[in-house]
């Protein structure tokens, strides 16, 4: 039987063992973050196993993001994810990432006034054609590309938005300037592969499995006012949901 299905005294598949002892060697500092690791045929000898064990591994540990590989220079310990909480509460990009030790900024790549798209027009209840604002944004949190954000305003609840500056929180401009009385935004979330462009302007390789956050935000009258689509690199991010139990 080859060494992939062994298993150790405990009955835990041998390579899953490897993949823990590399994890405790992680989060002890004993292999620090952006650190390189040993090499495939010294974690071998360190831990008395095949290559193909080590291989699975490790395999296991750049699918679950806690590891990197460098072509031509060598497997790599990962920065740890930014842990996203989903709340009831609207928060900022900013008050986001400062609630876990996080400083962020966002860029606006794009400002521009367009058509409604039949798609557009039906997420913001208007009708084809009318004026929108597209407003196109690269967020970093610890000076690292993290969103690409794509907003879409109706020009009729912000009609001078092409004119401001957008690098802040949209929602807070939105509330202080346009007097919109913000309610709720429904969220959705899903796994995609972004675009090449999308993955140069994140700094990560294509095909990479990311997340696309789709989101209509209302006022307090139930008019939408804003529809976003934002694609959050998958190898820096994990998003948490609390619940509660009512009985």
């Amino acid at each position: 039987m080859s060494e992939n299905y062994m298993q150790n005294k405990q009955g835990t598949a041998l390579y899953y063992s490897v993949k823990e002892q590399i994890l405790n060697r992680i989060e002890q500092g004993i292999y620090p973050i952006g650190g390189k690791l040993p090499s495939e045929s010294d974690l071998c000898t360190e831990f008395e196993v095949s290559r193909t064990t080590v291989r699975l591994a490790l395999q296991q540990l750049e699918q679950e993001g806690r590891i990197y590989k460098m072509q031509g220079k060598g497997t790599f310990v990962s920065q740890p994810k930014i842990q996203e909480t989903i709340t009831q509460t609207i928060n900022t990009f900013s008050e986001q990432m400062k609630s876990i030790g996080l400083q962020a900024h966002s860029e606006v790549l794009s400002l521009e006034m367009i058509p409604a798209t039949l798609s557009l027009a039906n997420f913001l209840d208007i009708k084809p054609n009318e004026p929108i604002i597209e407003l196109i944004r690269l967020r970093f949190a610890e000076q690292k590309p993290y969103q690409h954000s794509t907003s879409y305003v109706p020009w009729k609840v912000a009609p001078h938005l092409i004119h401001d500056d957008c690098s802040g929180s949209l929602f807070e401009l939105l509330k202080t300037k346009y007097h919109l009385k913000i309610l709720k935004s429904v969220e959705s979330i899903e796994p995609i592969i972004p675009d090449s462009n999308i993955s140069n302007l994140l700094g990560i390789p294509e095909n990479t499995a990311s997340f696309r956050s789709e989101s209509i935000t209302y006022t307090t009258d139930k008019v939408p006012i804003e529809y976003s689509s934002t694609i959050v690199r998958g190898d820096f991010a994990k998003f948490v949901t609390e619940r509660y139990y009512h009985f």
